[in-house]
């Protein structure tokens, strides 16, 4: 009998599983394959690293040197900001508040 997976699970497989695609199946990716990711799986966000300050901007906050290339930790980091920014602006009217941002 096939395992059944939760809407959850199955949706953490897809982080991991686009994330070393675009990776071209490495543990890390470059800000080209980056940039390539974000733009076909995260559209409503891809503006924001379009050009280089904002690229350079996004590696910050996900705490990637200059130069250096982006592991699933550092990917991690900018879909936890995404999704509280995305809960926050999905749940407004509700007055709920998300206090998840990883340290």
């Amino acid at each position: 009998m096939a395992t059944k997976y939760s809407d959850l699970e199955l949706a953490l497989n897809t982080l991991v599983t686009e994330f070393h695609k675009a990776a071209d199946d490495g543990p890390t990716m470059n800000t080209t394959q980056f940039q390539t990711m974000i733009s076909n799986q995260l559209p409503s966000f891809a503006k924001t690293v379009e050009n280089e300050d904002g690229l350079a901007q996004v590696l910050e906050q996900m705490g990637v040197q200059s130069g250096q290339n982006i592991s699933f930790e550092n990917f991690w980091a900018l879909i936890n900001k995404q999704a509280v920014q995305l809960f926050g602006a999905t749940h407004k009217e509700k007055n709920i508040k998300c206090s998840c941002l990883l340290q």
